[in-house]
């Protein structure tokens, strides 16, 4: 199966709501800190549900946003979600974007870079659509270091690229992007039991949950076209 077929599935059964739900708790800041201005033209790749293309209608003020998703009825979800006609959605693969060069001001990813194919090629492309002096913003919560995260490409089913945190700093700067920073956005807001609750049927320790929530988090790697 493969990240298209997956996410039909998640999408059929509702479960987009959910993943907008978890991915909210960093995905906010991570928005809060994009430098949108009025006006600019906004990519949303891999948008799920489509909550950060509407947040960012609806918070800074953005020109037409665009997203985009491999699975169809994740697609067909966020459409039905969104009345603002500024805010589109569209099936497609990161390694070819339906946009002309330069034609993006800033994009976002949350937790959906490492479904790329070829994530160099898709960072290429990045590279190619977004102008010189725009941003990429791209959030994940599976990478090497967040050693947490392992067994989710077992669980999910579908290829998942599992990149360090240098490897992320490499690869952006190898597509022609200056990292302009990296850090990882605590999840604050999972509630997390009590020690007697420990274990649970996700985690043996309370200790081993606080670390996957509030230390780890969500990586955020931002890359400024030059």
């Amino acid at each position: 199966m493969d990240a298209s077929d997956a996410f039909d599935e998640w999408a059929r059964a509702g479960r987009d709501r959910g993943m907008e739900d978890r991915h909210w708790h960093t995905a906010k800041h991570a928005l809060d800190r994009m430098p949108v201005e009025p006006g600019d033209t906004i990519l949303d790749l891999g948008c799920g549900s489509g909550y950060a293309g509407r947040a960012l209608r609806e918070v800074a003020d953005a020109g037409a946003v665009y997203g985009i998703d491999a699975a169809r009825e994740m697609v067909t979800n966020a459409a039905s979600y969104t009345e603002d006609p500024l805010v589109g959605f569209l099936q497609g693969d990161f390694e070819h974007l339906p946009f002309a060069t330069d034609a993006i001001d800033h994009c976002f990813s949350m937790e959906a870079f490492y479904y790329a194919l070829d994530p160099a090629a898709a960072l290429a492309e990045l590279r190619r659509v977004i102008r010189p002096g725009g941003t990429f913003y791209c959030a994940v919560n599976f990478w090497d270091e967040h050693v947490h995260s392992h067994e989710w490409e077992g669980l999910v089913g579908v290829p998942m690229t599992r990149w360090s945190e240098a490897e992320y700093r490499e690869a952006f700067r190898a597509a022609g992007f200056h990292v302009a920073s990296q850090d990882r956005i605590p999840d604050r807001e999972t509630e997390i039991p009590e020690a007697d609750a420990f274990p649970t049927e996700d985690w043996s320790t309370r200790e081993a949950m606080i670390e996957r929530y509030r230390e780890f988090g969500t990586l955020l790697t931002v890359g400024v076209v030059s």
